[in-house]
């Protein structure tokens, strides 16, 4: 099945045939950057036990595996830390980020224009994230996004299918792609079996090495990549 947009041109009724009709996103790095609002609640759960700030830049290279494992990473570079200290703090860095979970995140540039392109071609617009679900549906509620998406699929579990999976099976089921910025995304779309775009503008560098089917630097070359795969 193939999502169907109608164009006009010189009065006459066009149809526009776009090969998904599922496209799913990452939040975290993809859509939205929020390495900064993240990087507040890790300095926050840090600053309770006396360790110094990390930068933006340093929190910004641990996020996508979900909050555990950024917080987890977050102490190895700040001194180290055993499983009980991880689960202490992991409870005060939620709290601290869901509290100001939007002060400074904000969409990449294109974004919102490239979620336009895509509804108007009739595709249903899905989000598999590791971010917990919970979060993950405030923020884009802060954000007035909320209404944009068919489905969104928090505590995913990437690189695992699973939530691709599932956040497929919400939007109807059809052909998808997927896309985000790490090797998690690109690992779970290769484990679904669609295709995989990652995003260059993202959490992690040198994304041209993970394997993903297309690799973009800005959304407004999402769509026409898409059409390519």
């Amino acid at each position: 099945m193939l999502a169907i947009s109608r164009v006009v041109l010189s009065g006459a009724w066009l149809m526009d045939v776009f090969p998904f009709t599922i496209v799913g996103f990452d939040l975290d790095g993809t859509l939205l950057d929020t390495s900064a609002d993240l990087a507040a609640g890790v300095n926050h759960a840090l600053g309770s036990v006396g360790r110094a700030p990390l930068t933006v830049e340093q929190v910004r290279a641990m996020i996508g595996g979900g909050g555990r494992h950024m917080l987890s990473l977050a102490l190895d570079a700040s001194g180290g830390g055993d499983a009980a200290l991880l689960d202490r703090l992991y409870p005060a860095m939620i709290e601290f980020y869901a509290a100001h979970i939007a002060v400074h995140t904000t969409p990449f540039p294109g974004a919102l224009t490239m979620l336009d392109g895509l509804a108007a071609r009739g595709v249903a617009i899905g989000l598999a994230t590791n971010k917990a679900e919970p979060l993950a549906r405030a923020l884009l509620d802060a954000l007035g996004l909320t209404w944009r998406f068919a489905a969104i699929v928090g505590d995913a579990g990437k690189p695992s299918p699973d939530g691709i999976e599932a956040m497929i099976a919400r939007c109807g089921g059809g052909r998808a792609a997927f896309v985000g910025d790490s090797i998690y995304d690109v690992g779970a779309a290769k484990a679904a079996g669609i295709p995989a775009v990652a995003c260059a503008f993202g959490f992690l560098d040198q994304v041209e090495t993970l394997g993903a089917n297309a690799v973009i630097g800005h959304f407004d070359q999402l769509i026409p990549a898409l059409e390519t795969l």
